[in-house]
């Protein structure tokens, strides 16, 4: 699927049955992963830059106010769980 980002996300996402990748493909988002430390990665994504979310690992992602981001997510979509942010 692809979607377009005004704002930050409000939630955290999973998706414990298979890796997700999110490929940008216009504007600037920064993937957050909660690792299951508890520690934390931010990764900047810019057109034609890709990260993956590996299972299990907890994720969200932030863009700068005032710009619009966009993105292609291939996701193993079975069993995703939310949480607040």
């Amino acid at each position: 699927m692809q979607y377009s980002f005004t704002e930050s996300w409000t939630a955290w996402e999973v998706h414990p049955h298979g890796a997700e990748l999110v490929i940008c493909t216009a504007g600037e988002m920064t993937l957050v992963q909660e690792l299951p430390d508890g520690s934390t990665t931010r990764e900047t994504l810019t057109p034609g830059d890709y990260a993956i979310n590996p299972p299990g690992v907890w994720h969200t992602a932030d863009v700068p106010p005032g710009t619009t981001a966009t993105a292609i997510f291939i996701t193993p979509g079975a069993g995703t769980d939310h949480r607040p942010r």
